[in-house]
């Protein structure tokens, strides 16, 4: 909701674009970090209560915002936010919980994953011509409402739950897999500033990030109740889970984010759209398909199992990736139309909805929260890699009047799917994927007579 006020705040607070794109990344880092712990935490003090605190103090980081009168405000506001985070994760886990039914339980974590994925374009419209008419701080205001109504709705109107085996919170192990992922992440939005990046700072916070792992590591295995023990961390649920989101996100974010609106508005390669066509001729289509096609997928993930359809929509998101590139120097609004619609059902619709699912189903059953959590993680660390890496490519191959930057960037993309999708080939299957008990005593009986 907030991406189309970004130019408002800009202006409103008269600040540079790099500085409002600090704020952003302070957001996304927060977020990033504070989904690490808090679905475990959900597990042993109770999921609702979690969720609600999440929701009241979002709600306090969107009136700092919106009171905000330089950028230094807006930072913390924005920090403050990143607390909802986990919200998505957290949810399926408490869905999970009080549905027994594998088939309805798939079906309504489609539905509740698509919606996360942008409620079909309606929250950026919505807020531009907020923006536009009010200024940024009206988007804030309506950011803080949603996330107060949403507070008392959980307050009020969930079921608690607690889920695992009771234990004491590994606050020294949440702090050092914070370090190490906040530092991952810090370095990684500063190589993504290519030739401006400050290298000596990047080096020193992987090796940071480095060190911090390696102490996590001894630590786990040698507490009594461990965040992440070794022998988890070792499982291929955990591990090739984790690669995959990472390399999935790393293709396919930037691209959907990044180059296909940035090739829409060039006007040398492409169509030469304004910003706000562009994002209707793109964006909201890519957001509509993927909430249309999100019950969908949940439903035959219900029926053929989670890493069936996860391939099928790798191997569609790989297909439309590819047409892009090659198609890069001759779009069309239509073409950018049909493409955006595509990869909006295979993978807003349908891989990003796997790779949440999975990340609940797969979870172990002593802490329910550890992989949902840590999945988020990797979502947003993906995120972050995806603008550096592709970014860093069409910066390499860009040529004056061509379209090789961006065939060069989607290319290295579909490269890093087509690896996505190998490792998915790791994941072993979800208990899940077998029949709900109830079904298969009623096709046992039914064979009996």
């Amino acid at each position: 909701m907030l991406s189309p006020a970004l130019v408002s705040i800009e202006r409103e607070l008269e600040t540079t674009p790099a500085a409002v794109g600090v704020t952003q990344t302070a957001f996304f880092t927060s977020a990033a970090l504070f989904s690490l712990f808090l679905p475990r935490l959900g597990d042993m003090v109770g999921r609702r209560r979690v969720l609600f605190g999440m929701l009241a103090i979002m709600a306090i980081g969107c009136v700092v915002s919106a009171f905000a009168t330089g950028i230094p405000m807006l930072f913390v506001g924005r920090v403050i936010q990143g607390l909802s985070g986990p919200t998505v994760p957290l949810c399926l886990i408490m869905l999970r919980h009080e549905i027994p039914s594998n088939k309805l339980y798939a079906t309504l974590m489609g539905v509740v994953t698509a919606i996360n994925g942008g409620v079909a374009g309606v929250d950026a419209l919505a807020g531009g011509w907020l923006a536009a008419n009010f200024g940024f701080r009206s988007v804030f205001w309506a950011m803080a409402a949603v996330a107060v109504v949403a507070a008392l709705l959980v307050r009020f109107l969930t079921p608690e739950s607690t889920g695992g085996e009771p234990a004491p919170m590994d606050w020294p192990g949440v702090l050092l897999l914070v370090l190490t992922v906040g530092a991952a992440l810090i370095a990684i939005n500063e190589a993504g500033k290519l030739a401006a990046a400050n290298w000596w700072v990047v080096g020193v916070l992987l090796v940071v990030a480095a060190i911090a792992f390696a102490i996590f590591w001894r630590m786990s295995g040698r507490r009594p109740h461990p965040l992440i023990s070794p022998a988890q961390m070792r499982q291929r649920s955990m591990w090739a889970l984790l690669l995959t989101t990472l390399l999935t996100m790393t293709g396919i974010f930037a691209i959907m984010n990044g180059l296909v609106p940035g090739i829409a508005q060039d006007g040398a390669v492409g169509p030469g759209l304004a910003a706000d066509a562009a994002a209707f001729w793109t964006l909201t289509p890519y957001a509509l398909a993927g909430l249309v096609m999100g019950p969908v997928a949940g439903r035959l993930a219900g029926s053929i199992g989670y890493l069936v359809v996860l391939r099928v929509g790798m191997i569609g998101t790989l297909i439309g990736v590819i047409v892009l590139a090659l198609t890069s120097g001759r779009t069309t609004p239509v073409l950018l139309l049909v493409l955006s619609i595509a990869i909006g059902v295979t993978y807003a619709g349908t891989v990003n909805i796997m790779l949440n699912g999975l990340g609940v189903v797969l979870s172990p059953r002593e802490a329910p929260g550890m992989l949902p959590g840590l999945n988020a993680g990797a979502f947003n660390l993906g995120a972050g890699l995806s603008f550096a890496v592709l970014f860093a490519m069409q910066t390499a191959f860009a040529a004056e009047g061509s379209a090789r930057g961006y065939q060069a960037g989607m290319f290295t993309g579909g490269a890093l799917l087509l690896l996505a999708m190998l490792v998915s080939w790791l994941i072993p299957r979800p208990p899940e994927d077998a029949p709900d008990p109830a079904t298969a005593a009623a096709e046992a009986t039914t064979s009996k007579e």
